[in-house]
C-alpha cells in the first residue's frame, strides 16, 4: 500500500493496546466522558474489563464512585501535519477519515481530481485486508443549518462510495456490501468553535474491520 505523504512533523498521536475507561464521577448522577461519540455499528465488541472500585489503589473522595469501564482497543492513530488525512487503526477495525477539503470543493459533493487517488490508496489496503464489509461516512461541522448538513454529507458519502466501489469490483472483491450514510454536524472529532476543529469534523470517513 502507498502511504499518505507525512512531513517528520506529523505526529503518532496514539499507542495504545488496552485502555481503561475508568472515570471518576462527583455525585450520583454526574458523569465525565472526555471521548467522542461514535456512530452506531463502530463500537468497540471487546467486553470491558473488570475494575474493583473497592481497591485500595483507587484513592477516591467520600461518596466518589467509578464510571462504568471502556475499553479503547486503539493501536495507532497517525496524522498529516495538517490533519488532512488520518488513520486509526484498532486491534479489529481500520479508519481513514479525510478532511472535506481535500475532496470537495466548498459545501459541494463534487469531487476534486486529487480525490480519486487518495480513495485509491483506501481501497488497496480494503484489498488488502479483504474486507467485505465497508462503511462510508459523511460529517460536516456546526455552520449553517442542520438540515443541509444531513444533506451534504450523505452526498459526500455518496460521492467517495461512487469512486470506491468500482475500485473494489475492478479487482474481483466480490460479496462486498456497503453501510452509506451522512451524520451531518453529529459525532464531531474536534471543537466546533474554531475553524481548525471545524476543518476536522468536516469529514468522510471510511472504516473496515482489519483481516
Amino acid at each position: 500500500m502507498r502511504t499518505p505523504h507525512r512531513t517528520p512533523a506529523a505526529s503518532l498521536l496514539a499507542v495504545v493496546v488496552l485502555l481503561t475507561g475508568a472515570q471518576l464521577t462527583a455525585a450520583p448522577g454526574a458523569y465525565a466522558d472526555d471521548i467522542p461519540s461514535t456512530p452506531p455499528g463502530t463500537e468497540s465488541t471487546l467486553p470491558p474489563p473488570e475494575v474493583d472500585g473497592n481497591s485500595p489503589g483507587l484513592k477516591m473522595r467520600d461518596g466518589a464512585t467509578l464510571a462504568p469501564a471502556k475499553v479503547l482497543p486503539l493501536i495507532s492513530i497517525v496524522e498529516s501535519e495538517g490533519g488532512e488525512e488520518r488513520r486509526e487503526e484498532t486491534s479489529s477495525n481500520l479508519k481513514f477519515a479525510l478532511q472535506a477539503e481535500v475532496l470537495f470543493g466548498k459545501d459541494s459533493a463534487k469531487l476534486t481530481p486529487e480525490a480519486n487517488s487518495r480513495i485509491a490508496t483506501i481501497a488497496e489496503e480494503i484489498k488488502k485486508q479483504n474486507a467485505t464489509k465497508i462503511r462510508v461516512f459523511g460529517f460536516t461541522d456546526n455552520l449553517g443549518s442542520s438540515a443541509h448538513g444531513d444533506v451534504l454529507s450523505k452526498q459526500r458519502a455518496d460521492a467517495v462510495h461512487k469512486v470506491l466501489a468500482p475500485l473494489l469490483t475492478s479487482a474481483g472483491s466480490g460479496g462486498i456490501t456497503y453501510e452509506i450514510r451522512g451524520y451531518g454536524e453529529q459525532y464531531p472529532i474536534a471543537d466546533n468553535s474554531t475553524e481548525e476543529g471545524r476543518k476536522k469534523n468536516r469529514r468522510v470517513e471510511v472504516s473496515f474491520p482489519r483481516g
